[in-house]
């Protein structure tokens, strides 16, 4: 309020003197005698509650929508990658190196292949389509099933296969008539 009184006085102080003698003052009261201030009101009281679970999804992160979604139109893929794809769904194999279970309950989502030839000057495998190299890993079969239905892409789902350990023990390396041990001589 202080700063709409001030910046009248410096308007009014721009124009001629002769307008301005006495009004400087007069017209400081009237701007003050107008303005009010705006009543306080509660948060909660002026928020409505679908205004309130709005605000708790935006919060979170996540907003339920009911209806199916195409974000194809929107994502600035050209057609001819949407419609004529297909995308394969799998689960992620156990990697071949020293790490236990960790990595194994990820689901991978990859395009099928394309025209590919090979550079003649270095003999490197190459490609023209751009999402043919392209690997996307879920925590989910659902999720990655939702992500090819959202863009618009046909998919395939490789089924599960559980593989049974076999049951080892640390005495068969020792075993005297299996072949574990190799002879030195």
């Amino acid at each position: 309020m202080a700063s709409i009184v001030s910046t009248r006085l410096i308007l009014n102080s721009i124009k001629p003197a002769s307008l301005l003698r006495n009004r400087s003052i007069a017209t400081a009261s009237v701007i003050c005698k107008d303005l009010r201030d705006a009543p306080i009101i509660e948060p909660k009281a002026a928020i409505l509650p679908d205004e309130v679970a709005h605000e708790k999804q935006i919060e979170e992160g996540y907003i339920t929508i009911d209806s199916p979604v195409d974000i194809s139109k929107v994502t600035g893929v050209p057609e001819e990658h949407i419609k004529t794809r297909r995308v394969h769904i799998f689960q992620t194999v156990k990697n071949a190196m020293q790490s236990g279970t960790d990595n194994v309950g990820q689901w991978s989502m990859q395009f099928e292949t394309r025209e590919r030839w090979e550079n003649p000057l270095m003999g490197w495998a190459s490609t023209g389509d751009p999402l043919s190299n392209m690997s996307i890993q879920f925590r989910s079969k659902q999720d990655a099933i939702d992500f090819c239905e959202k863009n618009g892409w046909q998919w395939f789902l490789e089924s599960e296969k559980d593989v049974k350990p076999k049951v080892k023990s640390y005495g068969f390396n020792f075993s005297w008539n299996k072949r574990t041990r190799v002879s030195t001589k």
